[in-house]
């Protein structure tokens, strides 16, 4: 199984990480913290521990490989530790990690802190705390890799808004891609809704999103707005027995749990065993034909947490439900809508979890040929991927990766936002004072993302002929 190296920048990117590790543990059977939450009904996969991919996110020493671990308190005896690094330039969050119920899990040289923040500018996170603290974190990078025999890629988690995130975030970014280019670098980067109280958020969006664009190997979108709307959604199917195990798992209880379960669902293929098992690097591979167009919007069903256990096979109304659950503008975790007549789909994957067989991805993907509209290359090439371990509370479930044109929607929204604020030059001088940051990028970071809307402007007017864009646009990618 591959390994991950998961670095949360910022406040955003460290709360996402606190509800991300204890469901790590949950689907692999362990409490989540030592006085004894126990495990719900829903899984007991106390057999899928060291051999079936725990070592994913977690280094495990040598003397302790061949002991199982039922609980938190076994992890830290056989001091285990999680493959993250936390940065973040004020101490609140991340204190949590050292002192919360999870505390002895986390390495201190991997836990980067300063105070009093990046001021929620872009440029005092990117070249400011940049520079600064460089060295920390490829030592921290260095000594993670040092831990791992078969490196899959790393895991950033942050958000766009503030500056830490934002800055400092596709500063480690950047970092990454210049001393270890062969590695993927998988990012989730999460939007802002627009009614933040912070007023320079827009111009902190674009400039991150020009860097993602030039050093991420893939990113996976989250829209603030669109979470809120599924939540707001998830409140008509919530049941008793749903509540119940919520009170239990209070991550579920936010926003942050809809992320986090992308995110189990994104890596599943590469944790657990499975007929045909999905691999992350098949991703890059399959789903980004163009270097720059590596947005990728994902969705899965079921959100809701009620207990499922009829069979897939023997239920098609259930899998058509499924199908219309990931294709969904609804449950997709950014605004658009995947299957729009007006835009193409560059790519394709659909992964099934539990209790789905190859006949019901058959099914799905003869759906979706029907319903879609494609490049001419990409109808017949979507990836496929079976993981034998349900997510926890569910026999199986479905999960949807899109590289889509209608991805462009996103980035007309930043633009937009960013021209807002940027057509009066207000709050320039915040960032020009910054040493290292020079005016121009104001000029230069549209001009990247308004370059990436003509691409997908020009591949969803493509056909058979003049299906190949011309070389000189990619040659200086």
């Amino acid at each position: 199984m591959s390994e991950f190296i998961t670095i949360q920048v910022g406040q955003c990117g460290n709360q996402i990480g606190n509800a991300l590790w204890p469901l790590i543990l949950d689907e692999y059977g362990i409490s989540q913290v030592p006085d004894g939450i126990h495990r719900d009904k829903y899984n007991d996969k106390s057999d899928f521990t060291i051999n079936d991919g725990f070592h994913s996110f977690f280094h495990v020493p040598e003397n302790a490989k061949v002991r199982g671990f039922k609980t938190f308190s076994d992890l830290k005896q056989a001091k285990v530790k999680a493959r993250a690094i936390l940065i973040d330039m004020e101490e609140g969050i991340v204190n949590k990690y050292r002192t919360g119920p999870m505390r002895g899990i986390f390495s201190n040289q991997n836990i980067i802190t300063n105070y009093p923040g990046s001021g929620n500018n872009w440029a005092e996170g990117f070249y400011e705390h940049g520079q600064k603290y460089e060295n920390d974190i490829l030592t921290a990078v260095q000594s993670s890799l040092e831990k791992c025999d078969s490196l899959h890629g790393f895991l950033l988690l942050f958000s766009l808004g503030g500056g830490t995130g934002s800055g400092l975030g596709t500063a480690t970014l950047k970092l990454l891609a210049d001393n270890y280019p062969l590695i993927d670098r998988f990012v989730c980067a999460v939007y802002p809704s627009g009614t933040e109280d912070v007023i320079i958020a827009p111009y902190n969006v674009a400039l991150s999103t020009s860097k993602l664009i030039q050093y991420a190997s893939c990113v996976f979108p989250v829209e603030n707005r669109q979470l809120i709307d599924i939540l707001n959604l998830l409140q008509n199917y919530r049941s008793k027995e749903t509540l119940r195990y919520m009170a239990n798992c209070k991550p579920f209880q936010d926003m942050n749990s809809i992320i986090v379960n992308m995110l189990l669902h994104l890596t599943s293929g590469s944790r657990f065993p499975g007929a045909l098992n999905l691999d992350m690097s098949d991703l890059v591979t399959n789903m980004v034909p163009y270097p720059r167009l590596h947005y990728l919007s994902t969705s899965y069903f079921p959100h809701t947490l009620a207990a499922m256990k009829s069979s897939a096979s023997s239920n098609r109304q259930f899998l058509e439900n499924m199908y219309n659950g990931i294709t969904s503008h609804r449950n997709q975790l950014v605004k658009l809508t995947p299957l729009d007549k007006q835009l193409k789909l560059i790519g394709a994957t659909i992964q099934g979890r539990g209790a789905i067989t190859i006949t019901d991805l058959r099914y799905v993907v003869r759906k979706l040929q029907l319903k879609g509209q494609f490049t001419p290359w990409s109808k017949t090439a979507i990836k496929l991927g079976l993981c034998s371990i349900p997510p926890t509370g569910h026999d199986y479930s479905l999960f949807g990766i899109f590289n889509t044109t209608a991805m462009q929607t996103l980035y007309e929204n930043v633009l937009t936002q960013f021209t807002k604020l940027y057509k009066r030059k207000a709050h320039v001088h915040h960032y020009c004072k910054i040493d290292g940051f020079e005016h121009e990028q104001f000029k230069h970071c549209p001009e990247i993302i308004e370059s990436c809307i003509e691409d997908y402007k020009s591949i969803a007017t493509m056909t058979p002929r003049n299906s190949i864009l011309s070389t000189s646009r990619y040659e200086i990618l």
